[in-house]
């Protein structure tokens, strides 16, 4: 379902839709969220849109190979995946991030998208949950979690082929490892598909009511980017380094025009 939006305070309204928990009384959002520049990017994943879903395989065996000196925690499948993903190897992971603001801010990041319509997808975990193909709303409940460890993903499939034998057409949410600051500072996390090729847009639209999208119009984005700068939403928190300092810089000082 797609919400539009045509001021801040709707904006807001949007986003923490649905976030109040009744049973513990408090503000507890079930929805992780992914912001893009234009309302016409897809949820398709890098090894989709590049066309190397043959090659996923051999691109993460290689990416092991070659990054041995590089090793992560535990030597897992699902860690060197997060890895890849992280340094910019196609694969069939999606960032998503728990914030709704982070979720903005790559939203609008980018000036140049600023004369486009922007978005912010909104998908329930709790709804993409009951699609899971047994053992894994076993696993969940066995750990009273909502979301997935790599800890917990090896103990279901240690490794893509036994992941995509556990069932078909489904998804499901992980948090990586703490690889460094951009992923805590990022509040992020992973959607896993039971297929490289299988379509996360085509799939929720099967759910409906398991998400909803925001669409943020190119008239507001001016307004959102300044607010979150001054909300400290900036790429100096989301990038730590001197290159996201640099970044955040050279935007923040750029003169409207």
């Amino acid at each position: 379902m797609d919400i539009h939006v045509s001021t801040w305070s709707d904006l807001q309204e949007a986003l923490f839709a649905d976030s109040y928990q009744s049973r513990i009384q408090r503000f507890r959002s079930a929805f992780v969220f992914r912001g893009v520049p234009r309302v016409t990017h897809t949820l398709d994943t890098s090894l989709q849109t590049g066309g190397f879903i043959a090659h996923e395989k051999h691109l993460l065996t290689s990416f092991r190979k070659y990054a041995i000196g590089r090793a992560v925690y535990g030597d897992w499948i699902w860690n060197w995946l997060s890895l890849a993903k992280h340094h910019g190897l196609p694969t069939r992971l999606l960032d998503w991030t728990y914030s709704p603001y982070v979720a903005l801010h790559f939203a609008t990041e980018n000036f140049r998208e600023f004369d486009h319509d922007g978005a912010v997808w909104c998908v329930d975990y709790r709804k993409t949950n009951e699609l899971l193909p047994k053992p894994l709303p076993s696993m969940l409940s066995s750990e009273n979690a909502n979301i997935f460890t790599t800890e917990m993903l090896m103990r279901v499939a240690k490794s893509l082929e036994e992941f995509d034998a556990l069932g078909e057409e489904f998804v499901l949410f992980f948090e990586p490892p703490s690889l460094d600051e951009r992923i805590v500072n990022q509040f992020a996390l992973f959607s896993l598909p039971s297929s490289a090729k299988l379509s996360l847009e085509e799939l929720l639209k099967k759910r409906e009511s398991a998400w909803r999208r925001i669409i943020i119009p190119a008239a507001l984005k001016w307004e959102v980017r300044d607010k979150l700068d001054q909300a400290n939403i900036t790429e100096r928190v989301l990038f730590p380094g001197l290159d996201g300092l640099s970044q955040w810089l050279k935007r923040y000082f750029t003169t409207r025009k």
